[in-house]
């Protein structure tokens, strides 16, 4: 019996999305967003870097507004994500599924992850798509 509530309980403490790929773009003399990339593989995703020199073309590419650019962009579960979003902001976005382009994090927030070591304070998060750009968090 306890084996069984210590195997229930190692699924619920697992991420959602712990086979999840996120392959990260990110200029190569950018540190905030390897630690970025760190705080997603310490959260069970499986994290590939690619080195872009140009990150901001890639993103605007894909869709992401001017006045929303960031260090790095990562694709993940057929989204886009711009940069510093905290992962259980992307974990809801890959159980809810809207239909959407991506999310954003505008600039690199002083604490968001990768910028400190774990998000703190108010972050907003904002979705973007065919159906325009709107707040998506505001935690």
């Amino acid at each position: 019996m306890k084996k069984r509530m210590l195997a229930a309980l190692m699924l619920i403490a697992t991420p959602a999305m712990a086979a999840e790929t996120v392959t990260v773009y990110r200029d190569p003399s950018c540190g905030c967003c390897e630690l970025w990339a760190d705080h997603m593989a310490d959260r069970g995703y499986d994290v590939k870097i690619v080195d872009d020199t140009d990150v901001a073309e890639r993103a605007m590419a894909a869709g992401v507004p001017e006045e929303g650019l960031s260090c790095h962009h990562a694709e993940v579960g057929g989204y886009q994500v711009h940069g510093h979003v905290p992962e259980e902001i992307i974990a809801r976005l890959l159980d809810q599924r809207p239909s959407v382009t991506g999310i954003v994090l505008p600039g690199m927030p002083e604490n968001s992850p990768g910028m400190a070591r774990e998000k703190y304070g108010t972050l907003k998060v904002y979705s973007y798509g065919p159906g325009g750009i709107e707040v998506y968090s505001n935690e």
